[in-house]
């Protein structure tokens, strides 16, 4: 099932960074951030225009990223940090990208080589 979804690569050495992102039809830059404190990762979203969104948005392990925005300019897509594995619940520094993936369960087609997952 996994060769079957895309997930959002995140380089956890660049962080913080952002980067531009097309989710459905529209394009959003999303930037990342690390609380090495407490050991857990956030994200901000902003419009094609840079604009604001939200900031500040905890990953969750499981739990869809801005489902409770009921705003049309956010994205359709369903991203939801998961470990198809079964094996983790929660996300930390070491398993994110590693076991545990951003995945975008709108999207179930396997990217072509040398696209980006």
């Amino acid at each position: 099932m996994q060769d079957n979804l895309y997930y959002i690569e995140i380089d956890k050495d660049l962080i913080p960074y952002r980067f531009d992102i097309t989710l459905g039809n529209s394009v959003y830059f999303m930037e990342f951030r690390y609380n090495r404190t407490f050991d857990f990762f956030t994200v901000d979203l902003l419009n094609e225009a840079e604009e604001p969104l939200v900031f500040g948005e905890p990953l969750v392990y499981g739990k869809q990223l801005f489902e409770d925005m009921d705003d049309i300019r956010f994205p359709v897509s369903r991203l939801v940090p998961l470990d198809l594995s079964g094996v983790e619940s929660r996300i930390t520094f070491d398993n994110l990208n590693k076991t545990v993936f951003l995945y975008d369960l709108s999207e179930t087609n396997t990217p072509e080589e040398g696209e980006a997952t």
